[in-house]
């Protein structure tokens, strides 16, 4: 049995790496494309990997908003013949049929957003649960971790693909802007993140680690 466990990494929260492609960005109006997830465990070293990534091409809901702009960016085609997409309730179903039984599985209460400039996912997230009117939602409805920020601190850089530079993960840029493509490449860098601090000692924290210093310090009539 492994003393690591992602359950005591999170404060029980599963972070599971969320990108959405859209076709705009207003997450009231604008029709959701594309959705993939990837799914996070841990290895018996403490380590962050990917275990599963999950991808989803969706219909646009009815009556959404499509800004050519958007499509024209992405290079998606809603319309395009044999796009194998699924309606919004049938792809959130899906993915929280498998994020439940990841966190039963791993022990977690909840599922945590990855996300690079996370609140546009969680945003469009919460607009589909929203419109598909489900109540069991695995993810916490605010709180996310974005990747963004975390690289600003971590690499000094802020954008996805120079971020994976910085980090030394490779990065296409002919294939970004694809949900899976781009979930996979945030999933890589949070985890490198996250190990590379527990690499430079900074995980787990040792507790009361300042209170036991200055107690050897009186100790000892310094």
């Amino acid at each position: 049995m492994s003393n690591h466990e992602i359950k005591d990494r999170f404060r029980g929260f599963l972070p599971v790496v969320i990108d959405v492609e859209t076709a705009g960005f207003n997450q009231k109006t604008d029709a959701l494309l594309e959705m993939a997830a990837s799914i996070l465990r841990m290895d018996e070293n403490g380590d962050l990997y990917i275990h599963e990534t999950l991808e989803f091409l969706i219909k646009p809901f009815e009556g959404a908003n499509l800004e050519k702009a958007a499509l024209d960016f992405t290079g998606i085609d809603p319309f395009a013949p044999g796009r194998q997409d699924i309606p919004e309730t049938e792809a959130l179903t899906q993915m929280f049929t498998k994020v439940r039984k990841e966190l039963k599985s791993v022990g977690c209460k909840r599922a945590i957003l990855v996300g690079h400039n996370a609140a546009f996912d969680h945003g469009f997230l919460n607009a589909a649960i929203e419109r598909a009117d489900i109540k069991r939602n695995p993810f916490h409805p605010f709180s996310s971790f974005d990747t963004a920020s975390l690289a600003g601190l971590v690499f000094g850089q802020t954008v996805l693909a120079k971020a994976c530079e910085a980090a030394s993960i490779p990065f296409s840029n002919s294939e970004a802007h694809s949900a899976k493509y781009d979930t996979e490449k945030t999933a890589e860098l949070f985890c490198e993140m996250v190990n590379r601090l527990k690499r430079l000692g900074g995980w787990p924290l040792v507790e009361n680690e300042a209170e036991d210093s200055m107690a050897a310090i009186f100790n000892s009539g310094k």
